[in-house]
């Protein structure tokens, strides 16, 4: 690699990708929406009602809806099993999306109160049933995320996951699945519980998922439900702004994605796998969640931020393999955690290769 790049440069001379899909390039998201493809017009009919159908379908669910941001998904949804219930306390882990990264949009516009559950001083520690059974109050919903991407990816037992549900279920509260990655989640429920995505969604009374993330798509998100809540949550969209004229370039690349990549999720979960149980033999990694169940998760470093960068630096220029930009966060001066995501760039180098990179990310020699 010629001349001294700027390091925030450094991955657009990169030809391979550790993380992740690669670059999303104009040219290869539009290749997503087919020639074909049948315009809406505010969200109804054509390829928006195909997608909205078929992801009912997959769900097992009366209705779904496509909504442009998930994060006006899970507000509406969240809104609407709350005034069913009267009630508008939300019970949530306390490293939720919503609380997170939403600017804590469930309260300012909707008026929905939280319950933190689990510990505020160990937010990387999962939900458990005895942090439910210490809620003392009657709630309208509980959120679960499934995976849980900001502890990397965590997934629950088949057994410790319905018996949450049936917490919640026992006192008359909804039950909604932030199910962003959903898709990644399906390959250790098939694999341990037999569980379908349809077996999955039944325990909840809405879910919703993402198009972009995992899947690759361009953007959007469904909602699916009961068909009476999913006509409410379509209200919803209209008073959050989100019925513009034509949603179909959206929901066009959903479609395209859900079709050609949710089959790959297998792979990227058994690769996961592959690389955390090399990578676990590094005293200076420490790997996240404990049990990696899903195709993310969170390397921890022993680093300061200009150590990381320096031999994210050498690893691109030296082997044209661009790892990571900046950290997932920096939880102390040398202590430094990333986001994993097994994609379809990651799979384009092996196992051994992978490995290597990441012992160099943490000082060792490849």
């Amino acid at each position: 690699m010629a001349g001294r790049v700027k390091f925030e440069d450094l991955s657009s001379h990169c030809s391979r990708f550790l993380a992740g899909d690669g670059p999303r390039t104009v040219s290869s998201l539009l290749e997503q929406i087919p020639a074909d493809t049948l315009p809406d017009l505010y969200g109804n009919g054509g390829v928006v009602s195909e997608l909205e159908d078929e992801v009912a379908q997959l769900l097992g669910k009366e209705a779904a809806l496509f909504l442009p941001t998930g994060i006006m998904a899970q507000q509406a949804a969240l809104r609407v099993l709350a005034d069913r219930r009267s009630k508008t306390t939300i019970a949530f882990h306390p490293m939720c999306h919503l609380r997170t990264h939403e600017e804590n949009a469930f309260s300012r516009l909707h008026g929905l109160s939280e319950i933190v559950v689990g510990s505020r001083f160990s937010p990387l520690a999962p939900l458990t049933l005895a942090e439910l059974d210490e809620i003392k109050e009657p709630i309208g919903a509980l959120l679960l995320e499934l995976p849980q991407r900001d502890i990397g990816g965590y997934l629950p037992t088949w057994k410790e996951l319905r018996a949450q549900v049936q917490w919640a279920r026992d006192r008359g509260a909804a039950l909604h699945l932030d199910g962003a990655r959903l898709w990644e989640a399906a390959p250790y429920y098939a694999s341990s519980a037999n569980a379908s995505l349809a077996d999955i969604a039944a325990l909840f009374d809405t879910v919703y998922v993402s198009f972009y993330k995992g899947l690759g798509g361009i953007s959007g998100s469904c909602v699916a439900g009961d068909r009476d809540v999913i006509d409410e949550v379509s209200l919803w969209r209209t008073r959050h702004g989100g019925r513009p004229y034509m949603l179909w370039p959206y929901a066009a690349s959903a479609l395209s994605v859900l079709r050609s990549r949710r089959s790959d999720m297998a792979s990227y979960y058994r690769r996961a796998r592959a690389v955390a149980r090399e990578v676990r033999a590094f005293d200076e990694i420490e790997v996240l969640p404990d049990q990696v169940r899903s195709p993310l998760m969170h390397l921890r470093f022993r680093a300061t931020v200009k150590e990381m960068e320096a031999r994210v630096r050498d690893i691109a220029e030296s082997e044209g393999v661009w790892t990571f930009s900046r950290p997932f966060i920096s939880e102390g001066t040398r202590l430094q955690r990333y986001e994993y995501q097994i994609g379809r760039a990651s799979m384009e180098l092996s196992v051994d290769e992978t490995v290597s990179a990441i012992a160099r990310l943490a000082g060792r020699p490849g």
